[in-house]
């Protein structure tokens, strides 16, 4: 798809005609189109590389595809800011980042012109051996190796002054604890916990490979908690039925999100799950819905009810965009790809709670799993079976939904004694 074919305005195409990465731009089109990408989607990504590539013809570059990560860093932190076309806010700057990235994608997967020098950070040597390390002796999932990129991303980040393998050497116990207290003042608890165990495996690497002088995994702060020191936070029967019947079935969106949040409130599963569900695992037959264990968990096997079937079907044939992917759940907009994150799984409830005008402690999946689980105290259930339907293979950590089932609580207590009753 040329240029033409995607912008109708000759001012605009006479500046994207211009710049030293403008003969590349017809082919990162076509790319995109071939993908699947919008229209609209397509046009914001070549009118942001076009306005990178007249920031790369300010600097001169003998071989302008040769830019680094460097650049890209300069022309988003120092550029936009100051750029008459700018846009306010991190978001914008993510965006141009993103369409740069897809960009460089382009090129490395046999664009006309040389693979660019382009890595994620003056960092990427260590990073790219510490991923590798963890894949080969720990053997972590690909999820994990991603959330422990994206925590060392922000230490390395921190870091940086210079050389990070030369700040890595002089690195102090002082440092750490600095970065970590400061980081855990504006992060919440999940965050901190995987900050702390990035950190840990990080040094065990450094030092093993010689990065630092010392094993510093034990110098990272340890912050205690307790695990029922905190009530569960879900959303009360209510908002949930009250979320439920708000949403507007008469689009795509509707028509998904009503399915992931009804799958959600009916089993109390976790949101990786939920991301992780696929065709397969819905036994239309057996009238069954196999969830597959997280956490070191359980397999989860329920009985596919009459209301979440009518729902899934309905989304399966008239939301779902036609894919190979063998996940349930897509996103709506080319390309499309299974939910990865769990921020977007987030956001999609996120989102239908603010329409709904609900205020909820947590506005992610957990929020019905609390729900289910106390639904379930509130019918007279077992912990025993309450961990078996939610996936727990000890009971102990059912425990914690204990905490707020006040109506089995209030059946049990001892009235208090009278005067008469006193001893």
């Amino acid at each position: 798809m040329a240029l033409e074919q995607v912008f109708f305005d000759p001012n605009a195409l006479k500046r994207f005609r211009a710049g030293p990465l403008a003969s590349n731009l017809d082919g990162f089109s076509k790319w995109l189109s071939t993908r699947g990408f919008a229209r609209y989607t397509i046009r914001r990504h070549i009118s942001n590389v076009s306005h990178f590539s007249r920031y790369l013809e300010q600097k001169k570059l003998a071989n302008p595809t040769s830019f680094n990560s460097d650049y890209v860093r300069r022309f988003i932190t120092e550029h936009l800011p100051h750029c008459k076309h700018r846009r306010p806010g991190a978001k914008h700057y993510h965006r141009v980042a993103f369409s740069i990235h897809r960009f460089v994608e382009y090129l490395q997967e046999g664009g006309p012109v040389d693979k660019p020098d382009y890595c994620p950070g003056p960092y990427h040597k260590v990073m790219d051996e510490y991923i590798k390390w963890l894949k080969d002796y720990h053997n972590l999932a690909s999820g994990t190796l991603m959330l422990r990129k994206h925590y060392l991303v922000q230490f390395l980040d921190w870091l940086d002054d210079g050389s990070v393998t030369q700040q890595l050497l002089t690195l102090s116990p002082d440092q750490i604890e600095t970065f970590f207290v400061n980081y855990s003042q504006s992060h919440g608890r999940a965050a901190r916990r995987s900050m702390q165990a990035t950190l840990r495996t990080l040094f065990r690497f450094c030092f093993a490979k010689g990065y630092t002088p010392r094993d510093f995994a034990e110098m990272v702060p340890t912050l205690r908690t307790y695990k029922l020191g905190k009530i569960p936070r879900g959303i009360n029967e209510e908002d949930a039925q009250r979320l439920l019947s708000g949403i507007n079935r008469n689009n795509d969106m509707g028509i998904r999100d009503y399915a992931i949040i009804q799958l959600l409130y009916t089993y109390g599963i976790r949101g990786g799950q939920l991301r992780a569900l696929r065709l397969k695992d819905i036994d239309w037959q057996q009238s069954q819905i196999h969830f597959r264990a997280l956490k070191h968990g359980k397999d989860i096997l329920q009985p596919l009810t009459d209301e979440a079937g009518e729902n899934l079907l309905d989304y399966l044939q008239h939301g779902r965009p036609e894919s190979s992917y063998p996940e349930v759940f897509l996103t709506l907009r080319a390309p499309y790809r299974p939910l990865q994150y769990s921020t977007t799984l987030s956001e999609i409830i996120a989102r239908r709670m603010r329409n709904a005008g609900i205020t909820a402690p947590t506005c992610g999946a957990h929020a019905f799993r609390h729900r289910f689980a106390s639904r379930m105290l509130e019918h007279g259930y077992p912990l025993k079976s309450i961990a078996d339907m939610i996936g727990h293979r000890s009971i102990q950590s059912t425990f914690i939904y204990t905490e707020v089932d006040f109506q089995t609580l209030n059946q049990v207590a001892l009235d208090w004694p009278g005067p008469e009753e006193e001893l």
